[in-house]
């Protein structure tokens, strides 16, 4: 049995190519299930997040051929037709086991050490669990990479600074106007990243935050948890005129905001500069609005910037935390291959980090 994961990342392509690769919550399941009948995959966990799209599989397949073959699922299950061979990377064990505890940990993320990303994965675990396609394979493996990344976040400053997308995304904001205080800010959305976001909103200073939500219950809640306020999602845009950013995630398959909405919503505001922060995938926000005057969009991908910093300023954290996640992978593997068979493992696509 080998484990093997295969995935497109914000290391390896454009926010544009994600959301070509993303997975609903409902669609989750079909795909679990297709894979299981194809017989590429005796177990299996699939993670679709704002930056990462993965499968993690336990295989009775030789390596290279279930690398091969997994490629060609997510492409086909996505239906694309294009060449991506430099965007679709893959990684046999122990290489594969390492890979996912450098995500759980956060330092294979956009920002590195960020939280969010241990609870997608939570989240993805105990989906595919639920739906029965793990086993005694993946349940171990998935156990001990949440034990890895406790241990890592409990005994490095792999988090110190700003350790969320949203809260880089409240850094940019920051510099742009120079400040936030006194501005008035729309959020969208009323998921973990959307709280978070708000949080860092009103600990810079911002004078309100204001939450709208397809579900109106789900943004009153949160914007009960902020001293906020809950807009119904019809009535927003009347707001539109006197807010100065308005940061975007939800789960909608098309945007929230096209250009031609923003155009006749942006004419009262008279050349007052607006900024709108795009952190879903799929992206909420036209790209072409940033086209208009006054107006300034930044999707993810925008953020790499000031995620850079942060990394810059934790690298000396990363070495230790390789180290350890490379015993705890030999450890794992030990234990699920007692008579020592772990093969030398390796990848299809290698990105240039050097095991980093």
């Amino acid at each position: 049995m080998s484990i093997v994961v295969v995935g497109i990342s914000h290391h390896s392509s454009s926010v544009a190519f994600r959301e070509r690769f993303s997975f609903a919550e409902s669609e989750i399941d079909e795909a679990l299930r297709q894979l299981t009948d194809s017989g590429l995959a005796q177990e299996s966990v699939l993670l679709s997040t704002c930056n990462r799209v993965e499968l993690y599989v336990s295989t009775g397949l030789p390596a290279t051929e279930a690398l091969h073959s997994l490629k060609q699922f997510l492409i086909e299950n996505r239906k694309y037709t294009e060449l991506v061979d430099d965007e679709i990377y893959g990684f046999t064990d122990p290489l594969s086991v390492q890979h996912l505890f450098r995500v759980a940990s956060g330092l294979d993320s956009l920002v590195l050490g960020e939280t969010e990303i241990l609870g997608q994965l939570k989240k993805a675990y105990h989906t595919a669990k639920e739906m029965g396609f793990t086993g005694r394979q993946l349940n171990k493996i998935f156990q001990k990479a949440f034990h890895v990344s406790k241990h890592i976040r409990s005994n490095t400053g792999i988090q110190r600074g700003s350790t969320s997308v949203g809260s880089v995304a409240v850094e940019l904001a920051d510099k742009i106007f120079d400040g936030l205080k006194g501005r008035r800010v729309m959020v969208i959305g009323a998921g973990d990243t959307s709280e978070k976001t708000a949080r860092s909103l009103l600990s810079r200073g911002a004078s309100e935050v204001a939450v709208t939500n397809r579900s109106y219950d789900r943004a009153k809640e949160l914007a009960d948890h902020l001293n906020g306020r809950a807009v119904v999602f019809q009535e927003w845009e009347k707001e539109f005129e006197d807010l100065d950013i308005v940061i975007s995630s939800t789960s909608a398959p098309t945007y929230v905001l096209d250009r031609a909405r923003v155009e006749l919503l942006v004419r009262p505001r008279k050349a007052r500069p607006l900024l709108l922060i795009d952190i879903a995938v799929p992206r909420d926000i036209d790209p072409e609005i940033n086209e208009l005057e006054n107006v300034y969009v930044y999707n993810i991908d925008h953020l790499q910037s000031i995620a850079q910093d942060h990394l810059s300023q934790r690298q000396k954290e990363i070495s230790s935390c390789e180290s350890f996640i490379k015993s705890k992978s030999t450890e794992i593997l030990k234990s699920l291959n007692p008579v020592g068979n772990t093969n030398a493992g390796g990848t299809v696509f290698e990105r240039d980090r050097k095991e980093a």
